[in-house]
């Protein structure tokens, strides 16, 4: 088998040149695999292009070149080069654009097109190379293509950090608790620069400057008392006082931080990525703890006519417990989205990657719900109020309603475990806890139950809600009881 070798450096407008490509062109195949070489880099796992032409014609004449990009067993992916050729000058053997000797206009056009076919290759096996793998997808080449196209979209209004993330934050189609999460991260950003003297910059952001913001994190409740840095309190402003934050809460910065460098990353706004050598700490829950169905009549029966206010989020709270969604979907429900006698919604968690439609049949105690507030003027489907004061007013039912059961739970700042009762923990989450641990308790099917809850297939978070509770564990033991069957 005979072969052709040339070896180019890349130099692509709007990526740094990170590595050396090398061409090998098979000519009994005419298959063109291209390997960026790299240190300690198993050449099986390169990725490779194959191109082909499109049997349709354009107006012009012209057919578009396709190529099939493949990045591993699990990465294959269909692009559209942009490039059109007549399909006269394609040699279908060899996968590539014929140019003839003749110099004319013609020729012209097939020579700058076979370039451009070349940088696109190069362009696209880089972007992948210096890629979080977990955000590449058909519509992530497309981007890559387009803003290699259109270079004034490689920068964001603002031209600095912060300016990228306004950008971001515009883009970014989250659930409203989410954006919020995203918005107190960049409240923390802007602090920490105020802090630590460090002005961020995307392409120079390390892993050390990384764990400096988690130290901040740490240490921001004792911060904020120390008068000399009063001055970073006036200049970004937080509405609650900062508390002392909790393993989970710091991580889940940090894994927001790592969301919009990935979205850097893909918009191609810098090939520096922190969290390559800076790893973040696994979030650490305690057993799921929900209240009963009896404690939940309890919640729906209680006499509250002397706090309506109070009372008008308990029957927010009751129906959340009958329909298991996050808070944030909760907060986006109207009436069109009651259907034929149960909720109907799209979980905004997961609609960017999975948009399948979550239908919940209601119960009674959730239509009765309904009917209270059948006239309700607001754009949402019942009286909800801020997220916090929600959380607030559900501790306060809790207490006014007696439900004080004690229950151990893992205290996120020392992940020891404590003991505490009910009306001191409960908050939105709980509605959600509530609808999928009872009817785990029911029907023990974690298919159907997360149909109903909106969790992907094999979610860490849903099979925590599937530990066993007291009566499944005493139905268990209960058949060491039981005589063994001889077999036949």
């Amino acid at each position: 088998m005979s072969c052709k070798v040339s070896t180019a450096r890349i130099a692509t407008p709007g990526l740094r040149p990170i590595a050396i490509i090398r061409k090998q062109v098979d000519e009994n195949s005419g298959f063109c695999q291209r390997f960026c070489i790299f240190a300690g880099y198993k050449l099986e796992n390169m990725p490779t292009i194959k191109k082909s032409l499109s049997s349709k014609v354009d107006g012009d004449g012209k057919s578009e070149i396709l190529l099939r990009f493949s990045g591993g067993r699990d990465a294959v992916f269909r692009v559209k080069s942009g490039i059109r050729i007549p399909p006269a000058r394609w040699n279908v053997k060899e996968s590539r654009i014929i140019i003839p000797r003749l110099e004319t206009s013609e020729q012209r056009d097939l020579v700058k097109a076979a370039k451009e076919l070349d940088d696109v290759c190069n362009l696209l096996i880089e972007a992948y190379t210096a890629a979080d793998k977990t955000t590449v997808s058909r519509e992530w080449f497309a981007d890559i293509l387009d803003r290699y196209r259109h270079p004034e979209k490689n920068t964001p209004s603002g031209g600095d950090f912060f300016g990228a993330f306004e950008k971001f934050l515009s883009d970014n189609e989250s659930s409203r608790p989410r954006e919020n999460h995203f918005k107190v991260l960049e409240r923390q950003l802007r602090r920490f620069e105020l802090y630590s003297g460090r002005e961020w910059e995307l392409d120079t952001v390390s892993a050390d400057d990384l764990a400096a913001f988690k130290d901040f994190l740490v240490n921001e409740h004792a911060i904020f008392k120390d008068k000399k840095f009063e001055f970073i309190y006036t200049a970004v402003p937080e509405s609650r006082t900062p508390g002392p934050r909790g393993y989970n809460a710091i991580g889940n910065s940090l894994r927001l931080f790592r969301t919009f460098f990935n979205w850097c990353i893909k918009h191609r706004l810098t090939t520096n990525y922190p969290f390559r050598e800076y790893s973040i700490e696994a979030p650490v829950y305690g057993t799921p703890y929900y209240i009963t169905l009896e404690e939940r009549e309890r919640i729906a029966g209680a006499d509250l006519s002397s706090r309506p206010q109070v009372a008008t989020q308990r029957d927010v709270f009751v129906f959340h417990c009958c329909i298991g969604c996050r808070v944030g979907d909760l907060l986006r429900l109207t009436r069109a989205n009651i259907i034929d006698g149960a909720v109907e919604y799209i979980a905004r968690k997961t609609s960017g990657e999975r948009p399948v439609t979550i239908r919940v049949p209601l119960n009674n105690t959730a239509k009765e719900i309904l009917e209270r507030y059948k006239d309700f003027p607001g754009p949402g489907l019942l009286p909800f109020i801020s997220s916090q004061k929600y959380n607030d007013a559900i501790k306060t039912v809790f207490r006014l309603a007696g439900i004080d059961r004690v229950v151990t739970v893992l205290n996120p700042r020392t992940r020891r475990e404590e003991q505490r009762p009910l009306y001191e923990i409960a908050s939105s989450h709980l509605a959600r806890r509530t609808f999928i641990g009872n009817l785990y308790k029911q029907v023990k099917d974690p298919n159907l139950i997360s149909s109903l809850s909106g969790h992907v297939e094999g979610s860490t978070a849903f099979y925590r809600y599937r530990n066993v509770d007291e009566q499944m564990k005493r139905d268990l033991v209960r058949l060491l009881d039981e005589p063994v069957k001889p077999t036949e």
